[in-house]
C-alpha cells in the first residue's frame, strides 16, 4: 500500500491585512490595520487552494499549526489535521518559523503556506532549500518567486503532486521589501535566500534533440550536475547500475558495475564493498548514498544492491540519499512509485516520501517512493 502524501499547511492570519486599508503591507501594522477595519483573508485564499484537492481527499494527510494558522480552517473544511505546533494569540513570525520547523521534522512532502513576502522570509529562515514548499499568495506585496500565480494555481500544482504526476523542481528566490521605505514611495527589495518549489512543467522540458532524450548526453549532464554538487568534506557511497557507472566514468574512477564503491574528493577509497565494510566506513563520517532505480521495476533498494543493508541506509540517513535517473527511466514506470524492499518493513516505511531526482544538469523532478 502506498504511503499517503503528507501535506503541511501554514496560514499567516495577519497576511494581507494592510492592503485594503492602504497601509502597503502588514509587517508590524496588524493592530492598526484591524482598527481601520481590515478583515483577515489569508484563510480564504488557502481555502481556494485546497478546493483544488477535493477529488483527492483520500490520497493525502494534513499536518498544520493550531488555531488560525491552519487547524481552524482545515476542520471547517471537514479535515482532521495533525497539529504539530501549538501557538497562542496573537500569532507572530516566530510561530511561522516554529511551525515550518515542526513540519519539516515531521517529514512532510510539501509545505503549502498562505502569506506574503514576510511569511516566505520566515519559512526560508528555517527550511532553506531542504524542503519543498509552495506559497498561496495572500500578502500585500508578492516579490518572491515561491508563490503560485493565484491561490487556485497553487492548489492545482499540489493536486498534481498528490496524484503522483511528475513535476520538476527549481530553486526560487525569496525577496522582501523595506515596508517603511515603500510607504515613503521607495522600493528597496532584498534577497533573503532560495527555497525549492515544485513546477507544473511539461515532462520533456530540458531534454535533448527535439524532446527525445539521447541517453549518453543525458548521463553526461547528470554526471556534470553530480560533480558540481560534490563536497570534499563528504564521502559518497556509489551504488550499482549504469547511471551511477556513468558518473564514475565522468570522474575518471574505476567502477564496480554490479557492486558498491566508496569515493571521497574524487578518489576511489573502497571498491566492491560488503555491507559490513560499508557500515564501518560510514561510522562517524559524513556520507551520502548515491543510487539509481531499476528501469521498468522502480526498485531503489533491494534489487541488485543488497550491500546497501538496512544498517547502511540508517547510518547514512534518508536526507543524505541522492537519486539519479534519466527522465526516460522514470517515464517507464508509467506513474508507479519507486519501491524500497530492504527486508526491513519499518525502514521501508521510513524511506517513503517524495525525492528530488537528479535528471540532468541543474534539472530535477520530484518523484514518490511507496
Amino acid at each position: 500500500m502506498n504511503r499517503a502524501f503528507r501535506l503541511g499547511v501554514i496560514i499567516n492570519p495577519l497576511a494581507g491585512l494592510g492592503g485594503s486599508v492602504a497601509l502597503k503591507g502588514s509587517d508590524g501594522m496588524a493592530e492598526q490595520a484591524l482598527a481601520l477595519g481590515a478583515e483577515p483573508r489569508a484563510h480564504l485564499r488557502m481555502a481556494t487552494a485546497l478546493e483544488q484537492l477535493e477529488g483527492e481527499r483520500d490520497q493525502f494527510e494534513l499536518l498544520t499549526a493550531s488555531g488560525p494558522m491552519g487547524q481552524a480552517l482545515l476542520e471547517t473544511l471537514g479535515y482532521q489535521p495533525t497539529v504539530v505546533h501549538h501557538c497562542a494569540a496573537p500569532t507572530g513570525a516566530e510561530d511561522t518559523r516554529l511551525a515550518a520547523r515542526a513540519l519539516m521534522e515531521a517529514r512532510v512532502d510539501l509545505i503549502l503556506f498562505a502569506g506574503g513576502d514576510g511569511t516566505a522570509r520566515d519559512i526560508c529562515a528555517e527550511v532553506h532549500d531542504r524542503q519543498a514548499v509552495l506559497g498561496v499568495p495572500a500578502g500585500v506585496k508578492i516579490h518572491s518567486g515561491v508563490y503560485g500565480i493565484t491561490p487556485k494555481a497553487s492548489g492545482e500544482v499540489v493536486a498534481k503532486m498528490v496524484r503522483g504526476e511528475l513535476l520538476s523542481t527549481q530553486l526560487a528566490e525569496v525577496r522582501d521589501i523595506d515596508e517603511t521605505a515603500f510607504r515613503q514611495g521607495r522600493v528597496q527589495a532584498r534577497h533573503f535566500g532560495e527555497m525549492r518549489i515544485p513546477e507544473a512543467l511539461q515532462y520533456v522540458q530540458a531534454v535533448k534533440m527535439g524532446g527525445v532524450e539521447v541517453e549518453a548526453l543525458v548521463l553526461d549532464d547528470i554526471s556534470a550536475e553530480f560533480r558540481e554538487r560534490m563536497d570534499d568534506h563528504w564521502q559518497y557511497i556509489m551504488g550499482s547500475g549504469s547511471t551511477v557507472a556513468a558518473v564514475m566514468e565522468h570522474l575518471g574512477l574505476e567502477n564496480t558495475l554490479l557492486g558498491v564503491d566508496l569515493i571521497a574528493g574524487e578518489r576511489l577509497i573502497g571498491q566492491d564493498m560488503t555491507a559490513v565494510q560499508l557500515v564501518d566506513a560510514v561510522n562517524g563520517r559524513p556520507t551520502k548514498l548515491v543510487v539509481t532505480l531499476i528501469g521498468g521495476q522502480g526498485h531503489l533498494f533491494g534489487r541488485g544492491n543488497q550491500q546497501l543493508s538496512p544498517a547502511v541506509i540508517r547510518a547514512v540517513g534518508k536526507d543524505n540519499i541522492l537519486v539519479l535517473a534519466t527522465k526516460a527511466k522514470l517515464e517507464a514506470l508509467e506513474g508507479r512509485p519507486m519501491i524500497a524492499d530492504t527486508g526491513d518493513p519499518e525502514l521501508d516505511a521510513q524511506l517513503a516520501g517524495w525525492y528530488p531526482i537528479i535528471t540532468g544538469y541543474h534539472d530535477e523532478v520530484l518523484y514518490p517512493l511507496a
